[in-house]
């Protein structure tokens, strides 16, 4: 959903973002806003000193928001403050309907399985053109561990069903040879980020986009870096998915 023409203040956006529940807090706290931790701020600007504002490299791979954490994120909200003229889009690919369209053997395949998902995991998904990740410094590994989730998830207010591995931060199939697992994955990305189940959002200054990170998987586009992009993210906890 996105609702165009919002002028919030960071105070504001929490405060909405709070009626749908707890507020994650990002591992990367040196991004986190000044006065309102909750929000991590994704730019490419640049401060007096010539260190990042923001997480500059945010999310330039599919991924589904914290999915490595133990109650994962159900759901997202971006404020843009500033945006490129072009590029910078964020996608979001329709698990529900990726799981959906997969043949019956398949869906069949998958039931009872589980995958494993991590934030530090070394991954061709997560490496930057540029280089800009940051490296994680001890405080901040100490809070991550892998974790374990269902392949297909069930969507805990609707009932509806979907796949819940993404390649950012989805690394294998618990209990399955390598190969395997890798090979499965790879399918499960391919048919997941199809062009018939992918949509396209391009930004407009002081747009305010929300998602459901239980049915969706989402990806942001490179830009032109001579240009700002600058925009505020909360995110809203969830339960253990089943």
């Amino acid at each position: 959903m996105v609702i165009r023409d919002q002028y919030i203040t960071p105070a504001e956006q929490v405060a909405f973002s709070r009626h749908f529940g707890s507020l994650g807090i990002h591992v990367l706290d040196q991004f986190q806003h000044p006065d309102q931790k909750e929000i991590l701020v994704l730019s490419n600007k640049k401060n007096q000193d010539c260190s990042p504002v923001g997480f500059e490299d945010a999310g330039r791979y599919w991924h589904s928001d914290l999915s490595y954490a133990r109650l994962p994120m159900l759901g997202s909200m971006l404020y843009a403050l500033e945006t490129p003229p072009q590029g910078g889009e964020t996608l979001f690919a329709d698990m529900r309907k990726a799981l959906e369209t997969l043949p019956q053997t398949m869906r069949g395949r998958l039931e009872g399985l589980k995958a494993y998902h991590s934030y530090t995991r070394d991954d061709k998904a997560k490496e930057s053109v540029e280089g800009l990740r940051p490296v994680l410094n001890i405080h901040q590994l100490s809070k991550l561990s892998d974790v374990v989730h269902p392949v297909v998830r069930t969507h805990e207010d609707t009932g509806a069903r979907s796949l819940f591995v993404n390649p950012g931060f989805t690394f294998a199939i618990k209990d399955m040879e390598p190969d395997d697992s890798a090979n499965l994955l790879r399918e499960l990305f391919e048919h997941s980020t199809k062009p018939e189940l992918v949509f396209t959002h391009e930004w407009q200054p002081h747009d305010l986009l929300c998602w459901d990170n239980r049915s969706v998987m989402h990806q942001a586009t490179s830009y032109d870096t001579n240009y700002v992009r600058h925009i505020h993210r909360t995110t809203i906890e969830g339960g253990k998915p089943f």
